[in-house]
């Protein structure tokens, strides 16, 4: 659904998948009819089974150290749930709501904002005398680098950020099979890995300028999954050998093994999605018609689709990453050196638009993912409002 989603994207962005998929796994599970079907299309399981996967998922999303997941449901106090549908929901989950939307709206923002950390402040749907069931979910996401980056400015020479003063990271390592370059239909794609201390790796993705985000997003998809082959930074030959990628010879004081050199942008990214405006992606065109009921599983009142939406951040700085998503449908780095020897240095910049993919180390499970075009600016003196955190 990540990959599907991507190729979707025009701009700067974040979204994620495991946010919306539990959500219309369980809608799967009380659906019936044509609607039915199409959320099992989305899903890529058949609708009976649905909402055991769905369990799974979350189970297996509270098993990655640093990530927070729930699930919210919420119901009108005069509406009945079936107790069979209800049942396959996390202990737990279940709250009501009454006529009193004020008070109603101020427990669900309470809920997205305590579930994400105060990154996402609101739940982003809106609540109607017709609201009758509002699911949701929330994910956190926190992990610190294992070697964490050192501020500098950088003025890329060229692309849509020439000249412009951006708050630069920088760090040089010997590991240089943590880039890669992969070869796609669309064009070559420049991979960088960024572990994180808990389990939790950021993936940056840097493609030929004239790829879309939805391609560059679609490679970085098949190389965490393993899907497409990467030819590691440690065979790469000298050269230009892909988006950002250099391979060259340096002098150096004394014998050094072969050593990576990123450049990169601190960034914050903000989105909000409207699902519905790609109801095909998630199996709910006929969901969202409002003039029959699709979900007889759910309740014996007739229920529709009125919205789906979700809120998403992602937060990368010099010392670590931080994401979070809520997703809702109601039914919404000084002498002369004596350079004697050379080393070989594998350098990469990510100075224009690139993506970037956050997973989980052992399933590959991809949690976040995004597209950057606007990176935090370098301060004149000290850091000032409105810019990313550091952790």
């Amino acid at each position: 659904m990540t990959a599907r989603w991507a190729q979707a994207l025009t701009e700067g962005t974040v979204f994620s998948a495991p946010g919306v998929w539990p959500l219309l796994a369980f809608l799967a599970d009380g659906a019936a009819g044509p609607a039915r079907a199409e959320l099992a299309g989305a899903l890529g399981v058949p609708a009976g089974q649905a909402a055991g996967a769905a369990r799974e998922l979350l189970s297996a999303l509270a098993s990655v150290s640093g990530l927070d997941a729930a699930l919210g449901l919420w119901t009108h106090q005069e509406l009945d749930l079936r107790e069979e549908w209800r049942a396959g929901l996390p202990a737990g989950t279940h709250g009501r709501f009454g006529d009193d939307l004020v008070t109603a709206r101020e427990r669900l923002d309470a809920w997205a904002a305590e579930r994400t950390g105060g990154l996402v402040e609101r739940m982003p749907v809106r609540l109607t005398r017709r609201t009758r069931v509002v699911l949701a979910s929330a994910l956190a996401l926190r992990t610190r680098w294992r070697q964490p980056f050192t501020e500098l400015p950088l003025r890329p020479e060229s692309g849509p950020w020439r000249d412009r003063a951006l708050r630069g990271l920088h760090r040089r390592s010997v590991r240089p099979d943590r880039v890669g370059v992969t070869d796609t239909p669309g064009g070559f794609v420049t991979a960088l890995t960024v572990p994180g201390d808990n389990g939790v790796d950021v993936h940056l993705v840097l493609g030929e300028e004239r790829m879309t985000p939805g391609q560059v997003l679609a490679a970085g998809v098949g190389i965490v999954e393993r899907g497409l082959p990467l030819t590691a930074g440690g065979a790469l030959p000298h050269g230009h050998v892909g988006p950002g990628l250099h391979v060259e010879q340096q002098p150096a004081v004394t014998p050094e093994p072969r050593t990576l050199d990123v450049r990169t942008v601190a960034y914050e990214v903000r989105a909000d999605h409207d699902l519905l405006a790609l109801a095909g992606l998630f199996g709910l065109t006929t969901a969202m018609d409002t003039r029959v009921g699709h979900f007889p599983g759910m309740s014996a009142l007739p229920l529709a689709v009125g919205e789906a939406r979700q809120s998403a951040v992602a937060q990368f700085g010099a010392l670590g990453f931080r994401a979070a998503a809520v997703t809702a449908i109601p039914m919404a780095a000084a002498g002369l050196p004596d350079f004697r020897y050379e080393t070989t240095v594998v350098r990469v910049a990510f100075d224009r638009p690139f993506g970037f993919l956050a997973a989980d180390r052992a399933s590959r499970l991809v949690l976040a993912a995004g597209w950057v075009t606007d990176p935090a600016p370098y301060p004149a003196a000290g850091w000032g409002a409105g810019v990313a955190p550091t952790f």
